[in-house]
């Protein structure tokens, strides 16, 4: 199975440690990860996320942004694993949507509790 997660409002939220500590913990079960954001590129902070991600896939490296299911399939295809087999998490109902479209499962972000709920039943063994 394979994790994918926005950065912008998931990952900066203010409880953003315990998403952190889910995708790290997902990541140790053998759960494919990967960080899909819509910035033109990763900069400085892809030296934190290379911790929790196996991937990191940025629109403007990229040159296809959410909510094209493109993006969604190249994310999918770098991570080894089908679209059918990967969970998506942002904040924007366009992006989920293009996900969902794309064959991801998705998870519109709202707050951490809520995304942690969903993601530990999609994950249940």
């Amino acid at each position: 199975m394979g994790l994918v997660v926005d950065y912008a409002g998931v990952l900066t939220d203010p409880d953003a440690g315990k998403l952190f500590e889910a995708i790290k913990a997902l990541r140790n079960q053998g759960v494919r990860t990967a960080l899909l954001s819509n910035a033109p590129g990763g900069g400085s902070v892809t030296t934190v996320l290379a911790r929790y991600f196996d991937e990191l896939v940025f629109s403007g490296e990229v040159g296809v942004a959410k909510p094209d299911a493109r993006v969604y399939l190249l994310t999918a295809a770098r991570l080894g694993v089908p679209a059918e087999a990967c969970v998506f998490i942002d904040d924007s109902r366009p992006n989920v949507a293009g996900a969902v479209a794309a064959g991801m499962v998705g998870v519109h972000h709202t707050t951490v509790p809520g995304t942690l709920a969903e993601l530990s039943v999609l994950f249940s063994a």
